[in-house]
């Protein structure tokens, strides 16, 4: 089997093309990935009677936990788990091509926020260092690599440090990304309130069984009240796709060209919901194409007429794992 044209993912100029490529790479992961297409052809969906990407079969990503979702036969570079729980069966994604990933999580960065060489980047994500195959961590250390700032760095439990680390560069005026776990960051701001105006405050969510859950908006009151910024910025990601959508504060997500969410009827997974009205989350995500595009997420969302969403939950019948929501 041939190799997927990759350049075309990152070189989209307009809706059609977004459709054409879904298109293809429907047709390419159907052919090449035998769990995916067992699931399309048990719905009766195939290369022949699809003709819009709304229609393509979204893979229920509970799929990841019990099956090797791979649409390329290549020995993997790596394998990215999910955090779970000790009762929970992590999810794994084989990734064939990390340079692939790479391309897309910077790519993505760029566009919402420039290039990391403007940023002093530091990272406040205890629970994904304390364990190995994290998609997470991969990304945030290319990040901090890229940035090539001698302050940038990981943090794991040394709050005192961060917080004067912080403080040193703020009062440089350094612009500063800092990109934190829930729980951790909650930590820093309830135990050294600070008044940041030159740093970036961006939760990846979750509280990984560390503190009670938070709506969203509670969470970021805290925050925005505890460090002393304006906005809190938030990235949408887990560790079955390759692709990330980023919110600039306020919780409205946007994503990059070759990524696209669409909501499903809670009662019927097979049908697309309307914008405005809260449904499961459904992923197309076309780095993702030696795995799997088009997947069927467990969180709830709305979408809206210019492309942004939000994220409002889980279904309640949902495992919580590492992925980025707050439970209502």
């Amino acid at each position: 089997m041939k190799q997927f044209d990759t350049h075309r993912i990152f070189n989209l100029n307009n809706a059609k093309e977004f459709d054409d490529l879904a298109l293809d790479v429907f047709r390419f992961q159907y052919e090449g990935n035998p769990v995916y297409r067992t699931f399309c052809d048990y719905l009766k969906k195939t290369p022949e009677n699809i003709s819009k990407y709304w229609d393509i079969p979204f893979l229920p990503i509970s799929f990841f936990k019990t099956h090797k979702v791979l649409s390329y036969q290549k020995i993997p570079e790596t394998i990215f788990t999910s955090s779970g729980t000790t009762q929970s069966t992590t999810s794994k994604h084989y990734v064939p091509y990390l340079q692939l990933y790479e391309e897309s999580f910077l790519k993505a960065f760029k566009a919402f926020y420039g290039s990391p060489r403007e940023f002093c980047i530091l990272a406040l994500l205890p629970s994904y260092l304390e364990r190995e195959g994290s998609s997470l961590i991969y990304m945030v250390d290319k990040l901090i690599q890229e940035s090539r700032h001698p302050d940038s760095g990981f943090y794991l439990n040394n709050l005192g440090e961060l917080h004067q680390k912080l403080k040193k560069l703020d009062k440089a005026g350094t612009k500063t990304l800092l990109i934190g776990v829930s729980f951790a960051l909650l930590d820093l701001a309830e135990q050294f309130p600070m008044e940041l105006k030159n740093t970036i405050v961006m939760e990846t969510g979750g509280m990984k069984g560390r503190r009670k859950e938070l709506i969203r908006e509670e969470l970021h009151q805290i925050l925005k009240k505890g460090l002393g910024v304006p906005k809190i910025h938030s990235e949408y990601g887990m560790t079955e796709l390759l692709s990330q959508a980023y919110s600039l504060g306020d919780g409205i997500f946007k994503t990059p060209p070759w990524m696209k969410i669409i909501t499903r009827d809670t009662e019927d997974p097979l049908s697309i919901q309307a914008d405005k009205k809260t449904g499961g989350i459904n992923v197309i995500d076309l780095a993702n194409i030696y795995s799997c595009s088009f997947i069927a997420t467990q969180d709830l969302g709305k979408t809206y007429p210019n492309g942004t969403f939000e994220v409002l939950g889980r279904f309640d019948d949902s495992d919580i794992r590492g992925c980025n929501l707050m439970v209502l």
